[in-house]
Order: C-alpha cells, then structure tokens, then sequence
C-alpha cells in the first residue's frame, strides 16, 4: 500500500480541483491577457517545466516547492498573486504526499516527531489562509521576501546545524517518545538524536502554520530552522519530517484557497504533474548528499527566493 500511497495521492488532487473549481470563480483578473491568446498553450508547458526543477530542489532542501514556485513565477508569468498562492499551496501539497513513503521507508522522516507540531500548524494555518487572501499583494510580497531574509540570517549564524548535540531531552518530548536512530550513509554511522524545547516548539509551529496559510507557501520554510536549531532534530531528519507535516499543514490552508476560487486548472495542473517527477528525482539524490551540502542549498535557494520576493513586492501597483 505505502508503494502505491504516492502515485495515486497526487492524481486524486488534481481531478478534485478539476471538478470544483470554475475559471471564472474568483473576482480577480489572470492576468494580463496573455492566456487567452493564441499562445495559452505555451505557458502550461513552460510552468510544467519550471515545476519539474521546482519539485527536485524542494525535496532536496526540504523547504517545499511552494516557497521558490510562488515568488519566482509570481514575477515571470502573467497571472494573478492569488492563483500563484493558491497553486503553489497545491504544488507543495503534491510534493509532500510524494514523498513521505520514501523518506519514512528510509528513516530520514519521524512520525512522532511530526505528529504533534503538525496538528497545530494545521490549525493556525486555517485562520491564516483566511487572513492572507484579505491582504493586498504588495504587502504579501514584500513580508514574505523580509520574513526570508530572517530565516536565512538565522541559519548562516548557526554554528551547530548538521547533528546538533542535545545533551538532555525535555519532559514532553520524553513523554511523547521522540527521538530514534538513523543511518547517515555518507559517514557510514548510525546517529542517535532526540529533542529539547518542544513546548517552545509547538508555540513557534503555530506561528509557522498561520504564516504558511497567509502566504499560501506552505510551510517547508520554517519547518526545517525549527527542527534542526530550535528542537535539535538532525539535518536530514528535520528535512524528512518537514514534508511530512507539509502534508498536513498544507491540506487545512489549501482548502481555503480552492473554498475562495483561487486554483486554477490551467495553472494547477501541470505545476503539479511537473512536481511529481522533480521530487521523484530529488528523493533519490537527498539519500546520497552530505549534509552540509544540503544545508547551503537551503540557503542558497531561500536567499534566492527573498531577493525576487522583495524586487516583485515592490514592483506591484
């Protein structure tokens, strides 16, 4: 079951959103015009493409698709700010659900760690879905590339990132039996962890899950900072569980998106179809990469991800 879990996930989202959602159902515009000319067909195409490399860097960084998706075709394609959130909420959705069998097969993903900070990110990221949709484009743009900005300054501080050591584990982290053991391939150890601070954990994943539905980029982009610097989760363990509770955050504040009109078939479609297969790739590539080198690739991609974020935020009229 868990082999065929995968293949059949993402499929049953995409006919869900075909057949609830309408192209005239939101209040919004597109765009500029340029889907419904003689060339519309070009662009599925194109975001099939751009959704392919998105879905392999996520994997690989963890951070999920939707937080290079939504600012990087935010300002390369004609469409509206909110069937790029809504889409990319989706996309991010996709990736998890993708990948989670995969990552749990090969102890690079730990239910019980993601069990508890995921059930209540997924309840802050319903009121944040409905804020966010409220907002006007400019600010979201403009918070979300400063909101980056942070995270990265965060993680190049960091002097203890790659196996963080805890050296005593809290009481309801104990209660809760998280920690384990996992097989870093690369060094050919087995490493033990556990975690500390996870009452503080919880509050900062219902922040996390309110920002993530406000705007519309799941949540991948504050999972892994939180795991790995605040709880003391591994790298690659923090990356692994950071999908799964992608996969539950992301369902409450996607739902909101699809209830207010903002997912688009045209758009949705084949950014998701292009996510399946770059996160396939990206699953196998994650097994065999170091971990540091995993870490600078966050960085890397969230820095990149702030700058057009700002750029476009001021940008918009």
């Amino acid at each position: 079951m868990i082999k065929k879990f995968p293949y059949y996930s993402p499929m049953m989202i995409i006919f869900l959103f075909i057949a609830n959602t309408s192209f005239g159902q939101h209040p919004s515009e597109i765009g500029d015009g340029v889907l419904s000319n003689d060339i519309w067909w070009q662009w599925p195409i194109v975001l099939f493409s751009f959704s392919i490399f998105v879905g392999f860097m996520a994997t690989l960084s963890g951070i999920g698709g939707a937080i290079i998706y939504v600012p990087f075709v935010s300002s390369i394609f004609p469409l509206h700010l909110d069937y790029i959130r809504g889409t990319g909420l989706v996309i991010a959705l996709t990736g998890a659900l993708y990948a989670s069998p995969d990552l749990l097969k090969n102890g690079l993903a730990n239910l019980r760690l993601a069990l508890p900070f995921a059930l209540i990110a997924s309840i802050s990221a319903l009121f944040g879905a409905h804020f966010g949709l409220s907002l006007d484009p400019k600010i979201v743009q403009l918070s979300l590339g400063i909101l980056l900005l942070f995270i990265v300054s965060l993680m190049l501080i960091s002097k203890k990132s790659e196996f963080p050591v805890v050296e005593k584990s809290d009481r309801l982290s104990e209660f809760l039996k998280i920690g384990g053991v996992y097989h870093e391939k690369t060094t050919s150890e087995d490493i033990s962890w556990k975690i500390h601070r996870s009452p503080f954990g919880l509050i900062l994943f219902f922040i996390i899950g309110f920002l993530a539905g406000m705007f519309g980029i799941g949540a991948g982009w504050a999972n892994i900072p939180v795991l790995n610097l605040v709880l003391g989760t591994p790298l690659k363990i923090a990356i692994g569980t950071s999908k799964l509770i992608l996969s539950v955050t992301d369902t409450s504040a996607a739902w909101v998106y699809l209830n207010s009109g903002s997912i688009l078939p045209l758009v949705t479609i084949p950014s998701v179809l292009g996510m399946i297969i770059g996160t396939k790739l990206g699953v196998k590539v994650l097994l065999k990469t170091n971990p540091a080198k995993v870490k600078w690739v966050v960085i890397i991609l969230l820095l990149l991800s702030s700058i057009v974020s700002i750029i476009k935020g001021l940008q918009v009229r």
